[in-house]
C-alpha cells in the first residue's frame, strides 16, 4: 500500500493531558504530525482534534483502533482530502511600500480573497484561507516582493458524509441514559459525622 495524506478526526473528553498521550500514541509508531489542530465540536463538554498525517490506511485504520481504546477519547475517525472539506488559514506580513506601489501585489492579494488585518506605516497584514497548494502560491509570490513574515494555522475539516458526533450522542443516550447524580447527603458535614 502506498503512503497518502490523511485527516483525522477525534472526538474527545475536555481533559487534561490528553495531547501528550495522543501525541505519545504517534511517537511510538513513527508517525510524523503534518497538522493538529484541537478545538470545541458541537457537543457542549466534547472537544475535536483535527490532525493530518502521511501514511498508509492500514496503519491510518490500526492508529484510530489504538486511538479509541483511550478512555478519554470516545470516536476516531479518518479521511482522505475527498471526503472533507477542510481549509488552512494563513497570515503574511508584508510591507507597505510594496502593496501601496506594486499594482500587481494588491491584485495578487484581492485574487486569493486576502483581507487586511493591521495597516501599519511600515507593515500590513493579510489574512487568508485556502488549501495548502493555495498559501503555497501566494506565499512563494509574496516572497519576491519582500515578505517580512509568514505564518499558516493547522488543517481544519468536516466530514462530508458524517451527521456529525452530536447525532451520535444523542442515540448512545437514548440507548443508555445516564443514572440521575446523586449528592453525597454528607458532604459539608464532616464535623458531625467524624467526632472524636
Amino acid at each position: 500500500m502506498e503512503k497518502q495524506e490523511f485527516t483525522i478526526t477525534l472526538y474527545t473528553e475536555h481533559s487534561v493531558g490528553l495531547i501528550g498521550r495522543i501525541s505519545g500514541i504517534f511517537s511510538r509508531r513513527k508517525i510524523n504530525i503534518e497538522s493538529m489542530n484541537t478545538s470545541p465540536s458541537e457537543v457542549d463538554g466534547i472537544h475535536r482534534f483535527t490532525i493530518v498525517i502521511n501514511e498508509t490506511e492500514e496503519v491510518v485504520r490500526k492508529l484510530c483502533r489504538q486511538l479509541e481504546k483511550q478512555i478519554d477519547i470516545l470516536k476516531a475517525y479518518f479521511n482522505t482530502d475527498d471526503e472533507i472539506v477542510w481549509q488552512e488559514q494563513a497570515l503574511y506580513k508584508v510591507p507597505t511600500k510594496v502593496v501601496t506601489e506594486k499594482v500587481y501585489v494588491e491584485r495578487l492579494l484581492r485574487q486569493y480573497g486576502a483581507s487586511t488585518v493591521v495597516i501599519r506605516e511600515d507593515y500590513i497584514v493579510f489574512e487568508t484561507a485556502g488549501h495548502r497548494e493555495e498559501i503555497d502560491r501566494l506565499t512563494e509570490e509574496l516572497n519576491k516582493y519582500g515578505l517580512i513574515e509568514f505564518v499558516r494555522g493547522a488543517r481544519i475539516a468536516i466530514i462530508k458524509s458524517s451527521a456529525g458526533i452530536h447525532e451520535k450522542v444523542l442515540e448512545f443516550e437514548k440507548r443508555e441514559p445516564s443514572h440521575e447524580i446523586v449528592e453525597n447527603e454528607y458532604l459539608d458535614k464532616r464535623d458531625d459525622v467524624f467526632t472524636m
